[in-house]
């Protein structure tokens, strides 16, 4: 089957490399340790896979003996993720669960507090900052609430529908819209997210059993675990890559396949905060990624089975999306074993 994971922006990198930097750690050791060219830092369109990301996040937190990589003040302890989930899977319900860990992290951490307010049918939680913000905690508020996110999701075993996302900084990219599935209202008082307050009776499912083994994968899991694999995007997503490697569908053909017009495909992707040909270029430059770094195979056996005739059009398109031809790409990063 095509490889067509989600990739990560290079962004990505130089945010949680802020801390190792902070803390005096030179960045292009921790990046060889996790299988990441560091002149990659260079390219400003580069893009990494998503277990290069994982195994960087496991580098930082072995190498600064912190499980919010030197991001804030003061260093959260390893083992303090674990032991707050093995509380969490004795709770009852979402509910308790959220109440519970924020509670315990609220002990944990000197910069900011997590908290959870319910008001009629709708549930927040907001992260209330303890100290002025700079650019290494508000990395590390988005990436603690990414994690809450997708933990709480997995306690439940299902995706919770977010309602809104909030960000205090203005609008910096298009990719965290992915990530939420919903659109991001930027310029708020704090960074936050909101659901119906119904998903607070959900039943926690998960036991210390399944536990370790979510420990275990983590934190791969905590990226990219619960996708909502029923959203609009990832259901076109799936649909365009059976056609890959020949010419895509248009707007059209495709809402014929899912059986709704093209008017409501397109507000349907705007209320996810995308597109349709954004869609069709993240799926071929991923694909593309994932044949560079983990097969062997010729440039022109990629660019036929991300659906170009021509190497040449390849080319161009990829550094359109990179900053950086294939063959360089390839060579930068050579093929993962």
């Amino acid at each position: 089957m095509t490889p067509t994971h989600h990739t990560v922006a290079i962004q990505q990198v130089h945010s949680i490399l802020m801390g190792a930097r902070h803390r005096g750690v030179d960045p292009a050791r921790v990046l060889v340790r996790a299988g990441i060219a560091p002149s990659l830092l260079e390219s400003p369109l580069a893009r990494i896979s998503q277990r290069q990301y994982a195994s960087l996040i496991r580098a930082l937190r072995r190498e600064l003996r912190d499980e919010i990589w030197g991001l804030l003040s003061e260093p959260l302890r390893p083992g303090s993720f674990g032991q707050c989930m093995r509380q969490l899977v004795r709770c009852a319900t979402l509910g308790e669960a959220l109440r519970d860990g924020f509670a315990a992290y609220h002990l944990l951490l000197d910069d900011f507090v997590p908290r959870l307010t319910v008001q009629g049918g709708s549930a927040r939680v907001q992260f209330v900052l303890r100290r002025e913000a700079d650019a290494r905690m508000d990395y590390a508020v988005k990436a603690f609430m990414l994690f809450a996110f997708n933990a709480s999701s997995w306690l439940v075993a299902r995706r919770i529908p977010l309602l809104e996302v909030d960000y205090t900084a203005e609008q910096t990219n298009t990719e965290t819209s992915r990530v939420y599935q919903v659109p991001i209202r930027y310029g708020q008082a704090h960074v936050g997210m909101s659901f119906e307050a119904r998903w607070l009776d959900l039943p926690v499912v998960q036991s210390p059993q399944s536990l370790r083994e979510f420990l275990a994968g983590s934190p791969a899991n905590l990226i990219v675990k619960y996708r909502d694999a029923s959203s609009l995007t990832e259901r076109i997503r799936r649909l365009l890559r059976k056609r890959l490697g020949s010419e895509l569908p248009s707007l059209e053909e495709v809402g014929d396949a899912l059986a709704v017009t093209p008017q409501t495909l397109r507000r349907r992707l705007r209320d996810e905060g995308r597109g349709f040909q954004q869609i069709k270029d993240e799926l071929r430059r991923d694909a593309a990624i994932e044949y560079l770094l983990h097969t062997p195979l010729p440039l022109l056996d990629i660019a036929n089975r991300v659906g170009f005739s021509e190497a040449s059009t390849f080319h161009r398109a990829f550094k359109q999306w990179t900053g950086v031809a294939p063959g360089e790409y390839r060579a930068t990063h050579g093929p993962e074993r």
